[in-house]
């Protein structure tokens, strides 16, 4: 590129790019965060802030010292507990176990290989950022099938490489929170959110469910789908043009035995629907609900608190099915070596969950969390936002955050303590507040140089194109991310309007 006057945008990248270069890792990040809400209550109880709990009537709350002696005693005797104890560590450990055997089998990366192949050329687009969305039950492995794939089918049928990438890797990232399936991000958000709720009132809570946006994600799938193949082609494409380079592509189908692993793990995944179906829905079934109608003793069951072993499950049988079938298991230790190579994987999730354990633990035992979202709520009220404004202005803050934080963890962890309780004072639930994040987090993480896969995004690329960089990049996805982001916000505006639960025992209003 020649060198010269930067436009607002490049300059607006750099900004973005050299700020979050700035920003600590997400370990230390919490690490200084949980040294901040010490040194806060420290200085903020001797002040005497105190406000009535919202949920117990009668009830003053203050801010606790934990530098005090008592506080001290807390901090040391807690740490182990607060890190066991942070809420999406063990659902989320145990539903990687599952996914992990399905996607080193191979399973994954043939399902999607086997839809995307499988497409009429005229739905190609369709099918690519709908195989995206769908590939976030597998929690990061559509990052590394989709996109290069997307490339080497869009370079076969004479389009641009480029733009079946970036159709990839908007399905892929930007629908991240969609999904007609229960996934990972559900169990890992979940837990958090109903963390946050507790703050206010821990019976609710214990009422919430992991598929507390089941409903909303599904329909988000076609939504986004539609969506993301009409940018592809309508601005994408004809912004890229012809594509002159040299490298042409040649796809191979699946290979039989592949075919034949396919057939085989989808037997094995009805049967277990079948027998996970038997568990809930007959009379005196032992996890299904015992009052009210059929629906209500579904969403108030042991089934709903049990969705984290289940989706385990439904993954590690055909996982283990196609492995068997295919020869990538050969006996007991292989799958022990999978599922082993897969929890080694989640190391730095776990060193991030002793970290983010601690800042959450400290946070909720100061009352800081129960005090700012009193204050806040009262703020927003004071200022006459509510309603779809308080709404829409959470999910633009939000957008705007995670271009400088990628990890949705992260950043969910830190602002589900804080903006859950605000939201639940100003009448709305927990799993609005969810899903209002989860539209901001997918929308923007298409555009954020700092987000996990970026570079290696880019790396795909250049095989197509040498001189694509981050600002390149960027500028091919923003149409995504902008349409993606309006289109999503309309949505759920629709949603709330008509007042249709997000999910089961999901209400917009606390």
């Amino acid at each position: 590129m020649a060198k010269g006057k930067k436009g607002f945008f490049q300059r607006f990248l750099d900004f973005v790019e050299a700020s979050g270069n700035k920003l600590p890792h997400p370990v230390t990040l919490f690490a200084i965060l949980a040294l901040i809400v010490l040194l806060l209550s420290a200085a903020f109880q001797p002040l005497g802030i105190s406000v009535e709990h919202p949920g117990e009537e009668g009830t003053t709350v203050e801010i606790k010292n934990l530098l005090s002696a008592e506080g001290i005693q807390y901090i040391f005797s807690s740490l182990t507990d607060n890190f066991i104890g942070f809420a999406p560590l063990g659902v989320v450990l145990v539903t990687m176990l599952g996914i992990g055997v399905a996607e080193r089998t191979g399973l994954i990366s043939a399902l999607l290989r086997g839809f995307v192949l499988s497409v009429p050329k005229r739905f190609i687009t369709l099918g690519l950022v709908f195989a995206g969305i769908m590939s976030s039950v597998a929690s990061d492995a559509g990052y590394v099938v989709l996109p290069p794939l997307g490339a080497m089918i869009f370079a076969a049928l004479g389009r641009h490489p480029l733009a079946g990438l970036a159709a990839a890797f908007a399905g892929v990232s930007g629908g991240f929170s969609a999904n007609l399936l229960l996934s990972g991000t559900d169990v890992l958000l979940g837990e958090l959110t109903i963390a946050g709720a507790a703050i206010i009132d821990p019976a609710y809570a214990e009422t919430m469910n992991i598929a507390m946006n089941w409903f909303f994600i599904a329909a988000s799938v076609f939504v986004l789908t539609f969506i993301g193949a009409w940018v592809t082609e309508r601005i994408v494409e004809p912004r890229l043009g012809a594509y002159n380079g040299d490298q042409k592509e040649k796809l191979d189908g699946l290979q039989s035995i592949e075919k034949k692993g396919l057939i085989w793990s989808g037997v094995a995944v009805f049967v277990a629907l079948v027998l996970a179906l038997l568990l809930v829905l007959p009379p005196n079934a032992p996890l299904r609900g015992t009052e009210g109608d059929l629906m209500a003793q579904i969403i108030q069951s042991p089934f709903m608190s049990s969705l984290v072993p289940i989706i385990a499950i439904l993954f590690f049988v055909p996982g283990l099915v196609y492995g068997i079938v295919t020869k990538s298991i050969r006996n007991d230790k292989d799958v022990a070596a999978q599922m082993s190579d897969t929890m080694a994987s989640m190391g730095m999730f776990i060193v991030l969950a002793f970290t983010a354990g601690q800042f959450v633990a400290f946070f909720n035992e100061s009352n800081m969390g129960l005090v700012l979202g009193v204050y806040g709520a009262e703020f927003l009220d004071s200022v006459n936002l509510t309603g779809i404004p308080l709404i829409v202005t959470f999910i633009l803050i939000t957008a705007v955050i995670n271009i400088f934080i990628g990890s949705a963890t992260a950043k969910w962890a830190m602002m589900a303590p804080i903006f859950v309780p605000i939201m639940m004072q100003m009448g709305y639930s927990p799993e609005l507040t969810q899903m209002a994040y989860r539209i901001a987090d997918s929308s923007t993480n298409i555009i954020s140089p700092l987000m996990t896969y970026f570079a290696i995004i880019i790396a795909f690329a250049q095989k197509y194109d040498k001189k694509m960089g981050i600002g390149t990049l960027v500028s091919v996805m923003v149409p995504y991310s902008m349409f993606f982001l309006i289109g999503w916000t309309i949505m759920l505006i629709i949603w709330f309007l008509f007042g249709i639960p997000l999910g089961p025992g999901g209400p917009l209003h606390y």
